[in-house]
């Protein structure tokens, strides 16, 4: 091909490509029309098939419900963030709080987070590691993640997911997609699991009011 031929080429993909950035209207993100519940039972069923844990509970019931899941994982050494909410954890239980300069974390066996945002249309949980959710290190670290959803931060697409974010973006937080526990396969298609992050994921579903209250 000559020189002049490849430029006519490339001037006309560079043309087409200008017309369509100038033609291209992007539509606003809207509000899903289905209801809370449908929303909340899809994201419940996705994240199951991507073997996370979905333990469904109310507010009076989570604090049990998380001693259960750490008595059955066995983990005595658990580590929270700092503002991780009190109300959240089994009484008498001992956590260790999060410190930023530790840098070994390879002692911890558990870790108990909230989270960002939930999708109900990939079944995955955000984390903008902004309040109750911690260091990225530390959820990606442990064996196994609890991960507190309330149904109100499930949101149907990803669409309106990513829009929910946008205050994260703008501040530069670093976000952690999570979508089941970490997996990987080989060249012969062996699943192997918690090479890149936990191998067990526990998502406790939180039921609310419509107010948002337990």
């Amino acid at each position: 091909m000559s020189a002049e031929a490849k430029l006519e080429i490339l001037t006309r993909i560079n043309r087409a490509g200008q017309h369509a950035e100038a033609s291209f209207v992007r539509a606003p993100v809207g509000l899903s029309t289905r209801t809370r519940q449908d929303v909340v039972e899809q994201f419940a069923e996705y994240a199951a098939e991507y073997r996370a844990n979905v333990i469904r509970v109310d507010y009076a019931g989570l604090a049990q419900a998380i001693q259960d899941r750490l008595d059955l994982c066995g983990s005595e050494r658990v580590a929270i963030p700092q503002d991780l909410p009190a109300g959240w954890l089994p009484q008498g239980a001992s956590f260790t709080a999060d410190q930023a300069g530790v840098t070994d974390l390879t002692d911890i066996q558990s870790v108990i987070t909230a989270c960002a945002v939930a999708i109900a249309e990939t079944g995955t949980v955000v984390l903008d590691h902004g309040p109750g959710q911690g260091r990225r290190a530390l959820t990606l670290v442990p064996d196994h993640h609890i991960c507190v959803v309330r149904e109100s931060q499930v949101m149907d697409s990803l669409p309106e997911a990513v829009a929910q974010l946008k205050a994260s973006v703008g501040l530069g937080l670093p976000l952690t997609w999570i979508s089941g526990p970490s997996a990987t396969s080989d060249i012969e298609l062996s699943r192997v699991e918690g090479v890149h992050g936990p191998r067990v994921l526990d998502i406790m579903l939180v039921h609310e009011h419509p107010d948002g209250t337990a």
